[in-house]
């Protein structure tokens, strides 16, 4: 969850007088609390200047939205092991709160705890080829660790990040059929999983770096954060949230919530956030989802390395309440070694039986590529409360045409936070995906059809969804999402009629 929070002008009085006032119950100046919960760094780590092109540790839905200049940065010190009263514990920014204020001791001293519980819930009750109602749920876990807090050094010592996560219950894609699922915490095997286990170091404002088990989701092709949330996960379907998702139907890019062998650079060539180049190496690993696999931490079964750039263009001021409106553009590629089928031996993806396949040019092919384009952009920010605002964003993505299953996908939304002047975390979103199948795979089964050999066979073509949702945030930590989403051609086949879902995610921020 990465933060936005406003920068204020500090007090008069120094950082160690304003702790010591604080730890003793005494009032402090908004500005002063807002600056000790920056460096506390728990709720919403401060990392205004990676809006853009920072890692996002939790890519799902759910993230608490960052706090905005006029707002009061965090309820007054817990006392004990309950909220101080129930105004606090709604507005604290998780569902445990502060207890005797041991998680700000820990923060203080280089050791950040996170994690939520989130869970998606949908149904079609027309169209597809059954209708079916599924739940999927998640419990993740976070600790970061602050080596020059923890280790009481004099020099910055990078990071180290820990994410362990839970995933149950089943998805509704296989019974409509979709290519994307349209329930985003459902996938890449139902156990527990180290999701990440990683050193990162800014060595400079120039060079940032990280090494260990990661995934790729987190820094290429990733969602830009809007008020200090991931803007693509304001929706549940997969195909949109958390990134695009053929990008990983396509290649050896490592996706949420599996975690690879890996390590990223960035580079800033400015000294901050307007320019990005940068190049990481993941080891690709097709049986890292298996559920035995969820604690796999060596190279045994790699087929290759995905080795993926970009380059970005940030504009915008230190948060989304203040300031120029933020603006990214990112452009990337990527090289994959590894040695797969080429298209032909992967058509199963759109449930076309095996036996299709059995005259086609199946053949393996080493070194998938391909591409992509981001543009998101905040469009307007209420004059008389900046805490309701309005964000766009669009992407497409290309991939290799000898392998790709989808080789041309777009997705595009908008998010308006702040519904109602009452209600300015509240939030209603429009989205879209489309993707169109590798003609490859749509000529081969018109041939089979025009020879007399297809029959019940079925040419993909393309598969669009839009989804409407509303974002209801009864308290700081619990969020409410109902939504409605709209498929056509499920599964990219003319076979069965467009479905219409009615989902519900909720989330618990702990």
């Amino acid at each position: 969850m990465l933060g936005a929070h406003a920068v204020f002008a500090q007090d008069a009085a120094g950082p160690a007088a304003v702790k010591e006032k604080a730890a003793a119950g005494g009032e402090i100046t908004t500005a002063q609390r807002d600056e000790l919960l920056k460096e506390r760094n728990y709720g919403a780590p401060a990392r205004d200047e990676q809006r853009a092109f920072g890692s996002v540790p939790l890519p799902i839905p759910g993230d608490v939205f960052s706090r905005g200049a006029s707002e009061q940065a965090s309820p007054e010190k817990q006392k004990g092991l309950f909220p101080n009263s129930w105004h606090d514990f709604a507005n604290q920014d998780g569902f445990f709160g502060d207890p005797w204020g041991a998680r700000s001791w820990l923060a203080d001293h280089g050791v950040t705890i996170g994690g939520r519980y989130f869970q998606d819930t949908a149904g079609n009750p027309f169209g597809g080829k059954s209708r079916a109602v599924r739940y999927a749920d998640e419990e993740a876990l976070s600790l970061d660790f602050n080596l020059k807090k923890l280790l009481g050094v004099a020099f910055n010592a990078g990071t180290l990040h820990f994410l362990t996560l839970a995933r149950q219950g089943a998805g509704l894609g296989n019974t409509l059929p979709a290519v994307d699922s349209p329930m985003e915490i459902y996938g890449a095997g139902e156990t527990m999983r180290l999701g990440r286990l990683s050193w990162e170091m800014h060595w400079n404002k120039y060079v940032h770096t990280e090494v260990g088990e990661i995934n790729t989701e987190n820094d290429f092709e990733q969602s830009s954060t809007y008020w200090g949330a991931n803007l693509y996960c304001q929706f549940q379907n997969n195909g949109i949230c958390g990134m695009p998702q053929s990008i990983a139907m396509n290649s050896g890019y490592g996706f949420y919530p599996t975690a690879h062998p890996g390590a990223w650079i960035k580079l800033y060539p400015a000294g901050n956030d307007h320019y990005l180049v940068q190049f990481g190496a993941y080891s690709v690993d097709p049986t890292i989802t298996g559920v035995r696999n969820g604690w796999k931490m060596n190279l045994h079964g790699a087929t290759g390395t995905y080795l993926p750039f970009q380059l970005g263009w940030h504009r915008g001021g230190t948060d989304d309440y203040s300031g120029p409106l933020q603006t990214n553009v990112k452009i990337g590629g990527y090289w994959d070694t590894s040695e797969v089928k080429n298209v032909y031996g992967q058509m199963g993806t759109y449930y076309i039986p095996a036996s299709a396949a059995q005259d086609a040019p199946v053949s393996k092919v080493r070194g998938r590529f391909g591409g992509w384009f981001q543009f998101d952009r905040m469009l307007q920010r209420d004059g008389a409360d900046p805490h309701r605002g309005t964000a766009f964003f669009a992407s497409f993505t290309w991939g290799d045409p000898r392998t790709a299953i989808a080789p041309y996908f777009v997705t595009a939304g908008i998010t308006r936070k702040g519904t109602f002047a009452s209600r300015p975390n509240d939030t209603i979103s429009f989205g879209m995906k489309a993707l169109w199948a590798n003609p490859k795979v749509t000529h081969w089964i018109e041939h089979l059809q025009h020879t007399g050999r297809g029959a019940g066979l079925y040419a993909p073509h393309s598969e669009e969804a839009i989804e409407l949702n509303y974002g209801y945030w009864p308290t700081r930590w619990l969020l409410l999402r109902p939504g409605l989403q709209y498929l056509w051609s499920p599964g990219a086949l003319k076979r069965y009629k467009d479905a219409m879902l009615i989902d519900l995610e909720s989330a618990i921020s702990f």
